[in-house]
């Protein structure tokens, strides 16, 4: 089982978060980050990494349904 990472470009306010909680997953490129490795296995640190984004640009899928960023 894997998870797909999708980080929204327009919505990204470039604060890096992600890349330090979790760099094989993220990267800081310019002012907003992407994603290195769009499908992971599951890591409960890529749901943080969801949760601590200040503008809520992460999304983490598991089988099409959405699991983070948690409520």
């Amino acid at each position: 089982m894997s998870w797909n990472v999708e980080v929204d470009g327009g919505t990204c306010i470039g604060s890096g978060m992600c890349a330090s909680l979790v760099p094989e997953v993220f990267e800081l490129e310019g002012a907003t980050a992407t994603v290195v490795a769009g499908e992971v296995k599951p890591d409960e640190t890529v749901l943080d990494a969801a949760d601590s984004c200040p503008a809520m640009a992460i999304e983490v899928k598991e089988m099409g349904e959405v699991i983070g960023p948690r409520p």
